[in-house]
């Protein structure tokens, strides 16, 4: 886990980060003494739907608070519950005529502090309810049998569904009976990589290396048990989901999910993970329930609902709707309908599912690029020759592969050799389809471009703006004098003299700079020069060896403190200029075969 902070203890940093969340949303105000987050709009005549509870779970709880969803939320210190004075002043922040529900996660502070609150508005003539939410899992019965379920992320269909009955003006008992059946079909499980750490803390025990936490909670419990080692990923997932809906395990089968049943799914980040990890375990999660338990999920959610600091871990959440419908008389139409409604909590994700209109008539870019491509003209090459050493070339820089990137993290950010050795792997699928059968050079080489381009990233994009324009002078040569066009070595180098000039105007980066520029300049300009690709392979590979103990001017390389930039003269050739040398030697050595 890290255990680096910039704040060295969590002492005022729960109201800063209030705050800011208020500086940003003119709709919200902050009782700064009570930690305390409410709505500036809330109507009075509807219903308030009030929630909070420890902080280091952001945006959970204030970051819900909207017309539409939560009325107020009460913030106390990091993983503890509220005091009954904080969550007295949010009632007060936050009245209603129509009824107060307090939404908490049924850990033992939150119930007596919001019990007691509830107890003491209730005696001041407030119509209040509390309504707990328990969605885990990962416990059983037996497990909870004395204090029930932990509320998970889960939680958020409850204040979403709950607040949004709210504003379209349904009654107190309504809302409730919603907010309880949504509860009551609802199942969440977490995994996690490793603890969190909070602020000025002992070091919390580590996960080892190589293991998984099953069932991990938010305040650091230890969860259901650890597995070692870690198995692929889609394993771990159908683990997870094998504790939401299993039917035979009778200790966990809190809900029951019928087949046909309207689905929702809701992937939470603890905090700690990236988003790009967070939005493959999402798609891994919707492929697995589809796959083994024939379940196609009707709305996904993905975000950091309900956090646990910078725990690297996440959970799966699933809510039965057609179960919510059975229980509370409210059709999947309306509820849905209530799920996409708009609110103005700052921290709903904004999904795309309202109704949208489509193009009456669509048009097929891909499909009609690929009519014009089939019928443009080409000069003819010898297929095999081509194809053997574009295949060359790929293997010789997959091969390059560790060196690139043990390169690109002395210098770098390391991902030079991934980037290239996808480039190439993308390259030598094209031809697998038999793209060089045919001999077509232009047909060849827009498909190349093409496999290149879709790599993304900055050499991806330098690669293929050069190819572009070589392809594109060859086609206006061969335009102007179809029976008289010649491919050959004078054509492709004058071709190349002009695509280098095309290229440096896209960029800045030229030799001398530690980029890939460093091979392409001269690979160009000594073909133009000497129409021999021999010796233009070899002023590339001069070039790219050159950038050795050179000082980046341009790239992820120039952001280096100045420490590192002192322990640039000793720097590694640069890893890009490296990639282009050895791939042209592929081809090379390949079409001479």
């Amino acid at each position: 886990m890290s255990t680096k902070h910039f704040f060295p203890s969590t002492d005022g940093v729960v109201v800063l980060g209030l705050e800011a969340l208020v500086a940003r949303n003119n709709h919200l105000e902050l009782d700064v003494a009570n930690k305390v987050v409410h709505s500036k709009t809330h109507d009075r005549s509807k219903v308030s739907v009030i929630s909070g509870g420890g902080s280091g779970h952001e945006p959970a709880w204030s970051g819900y608070v909207g017309d539409g969803m939560l009325a107020a939320a009460v913030n106390g210190e990091v993983f503890a519950s509220p005091s009954t004075k904080q969550v007295m002043a949010a009632i007060k922040h936050a009245p209603s005529d129509a009824g107060i529900i307090l939404c908490i996660t049924n850990y033992t502070g939150d119930n007596l502090h919001f019990g007691l609150a509830r107890e003491k508005a209730a005696g001041m003539g407030h119509k209040v309810a509390i309504l707990r939410m328990t969605d885990d899992v990962a416990l059983g019965r037996k497990q909870t049998e004395n204090t029930g379920r932990r509320g998970l992320a889960a939680n958020m269909f409850v204040l979403k569904l709950c607040g949004a009955a709210a504003e379209f003006g349904y009654d107190f008992e309504k809302c409730m009976i919603i907010g309880e059946a949504v509860n009551a079909n609802a199942v969440t499980v977490g995994s996690s990589l490793d603890h969190c750490h909070i602020p000025g803390r002992e070091h919390h025990r580590s996960v080892p290396d190589n293991t998984y936490v099953l069932g991990m909670g938010i305040h650091n419990e230890p969860g259901l048990h650890e597995k070692s080692p870690m198995p692929p990923v889609e394993e771990i997932v159908s683990d997870m989901l094998k504790y939401c809906l299993d039917s035979n395990d009778k200790d966990r089968a809190f809900v029951e999910f019928k087949p046909g049943d309207v689905v929702c799914l809701l992937i939470n980040n603890f905090g700690g993970m990236s988003d790009f990890e967070t939005e493959a375990l999402t798609t891994v999660s919707r492929k697995v329930l589809e796959k083994e338990w024939k379940m196609k999920p009707t709305r996904i959610y993905q975000s950091r609902f309900e956090t646990s600091l910078n725990a690297p871990g996440w959970s799966i959440s699933l809510l039965n709707v057609s179960g919510i419908e059975r229980t509370s008389g409210t059709s999947v139409y309306t509820l849905l309908h209530l799920l996409d409604s708009d609110t103005k909590a700052p921290a709903w994700p904004k999904n795309g599912y309202r109704e949208i209109r489509a193009p009456k008539t669509a048009t097929s870019v891909g499909a009609e690029g690929t009519q014009e491509e089939a019928k443009q003209k080409s000069p003819q090459i010898d297929p095999a020759n081509i194809e053997a050493g574009l295949r060359s070339a790929c293997a010789a820089a997959i091969k390059a592969e560790p060196d690139l990137t043990k390169w690109d993290v002395q210098m770098g950010d390391g991902d030079c050799g991934e980037a290239v050795e996808s480039m190439c792997k993308n390259i030598v699928k094209t031809l697998d389809t038999g793209l060089c059968k045919s001999g077509a050079l232009f047909s060849i080489l827009d498909e190349i471009e093409v496999a290149v381009e879709e790599i993304g990233g900055t050499l991806a994009a330098i690669i293929s703006i050069i190819l572009a324009s070589w392809t594109s002078n060859l086609k206006l040569a061969f335009a102007k004098d179809e029976g008289g066009f010649e491919m050959d070595i004078h054509r492709a180098s004058r071709a190349a003299g002009r695509a280098l000039q095309s290229l440096m105007g896209y960029t800045s980066a030229r030799q001398g700079g530690r980029t890939v520029m460093d091979a392409l300049i001269p690979f160009c300009e000594t073909l133009e020069r000497e129409g021999d690709l021999g010796k233009a392979v070899e002023a590339a590979e001069e070039g790219a060896r050159g950038t050795g103990g050179m000082k980046a001017k341009f790239g992820r390389a120039t952001y280096v403190g100045e420490q590192s930039a002192e322990a640039q003269a000793g720097a590694p050739p640069d890893p890009g200029a490296m990639a282009a040398a050895i791939f042209l030697r592929g081809l090379l050595e390949g079409m001479q075969k």
